[in-house]
């Protein structure tokens, strides 16, 4: 057993996935999606068999390290460019209790039980289900609670990156007449809106430039 090589091996990788995570985004370090998590435990299988067997070429391991390194930002670009790529990708929240009310459907496809609920609302210190209007389970599996509070009303998202959310209109019993006439009244192109969202019975809407 050669120690110079591994030793070499673990710090070469150590540095290496460093500066690869460092390229991929803050966001990858932060918080793990699907997609994170496989491309971590592909990394760490990499990093094994680099080190366990320092007999091969450092070449069987490097290359398909920078493939998935480069499908990683192709991806995370192109997931900034196509809202169908990113929710095919990351999949998109999801709305666990709405307007007071638990979405046992929405918590069965997710396969997300009441103790899940439970537990994770009683680590922001909420008693009981009462005291939530609405609860969303983001992409890293974190639960985003809004209580019944005038002052932390949830923000309903009405346009994403230039594309209408008819299920927020339906929540909020508008037409898409309706929110197409608000554009039109602020001189503004569907396509030229980042993110339009409704709150306290007002349409907020923010422009790309």
């Amino acid at each position: 057993m050669n120690i110079g090589i591994i030793i070499f091996r673990t710090l070469l990788y150590y540095f290496l996935f460093l500066i690869l995570f460092r390229i991929m985004g803050k966001r990858e370090i932060g918080e793990l999606g699907v997609n994170d998590l496989l491309v971590s435990v592909l990394f760490a299988q990499f990093a094994t068999l680099a080190i366990e067997k320092y007999n091969e070429p450092l070449l069987v391991t490097l290359i398909p390290t920078t493939i998935i390194v480069g499908m990683q930002v192709l991806i995370s670009y192109l997931s900034l460019k196509s809202t169908k790529i990113k929710q095919l990708v990351d999949s998109k929240p999801s709305l666990i209790i709405k307007s007071g009310k638990v979405n046992f459907k929405e918590m069965e496809r997710q396969r997300y039980g009441i103790e899940d609920l439970l537990s994770q609302i009683r680590d922001k210190g909420i008693k009981t289900l009462d005291e939530i209007e609405y609860a969303i389970l983001e992409n890293n599996g974190k639960l985003s609670i809004f209580l019944y509070d005038n002052k932390n009303i949830y923000p309903l998202p009405l346009i994403l990156d230039g594309k209408i959310q008819y299920e927020t209109l339906v929540d909020i019993n508008k037409k898409e007449e309706w929110l197409l006439d608000i554009l039109k009244k602020q001189n503004t192109e569907l396509s030229n809106v980042f993110y339009a969202f409704y709150k306290n019975n007002k349409c907020f809407i923010i422009k790309r430039n």
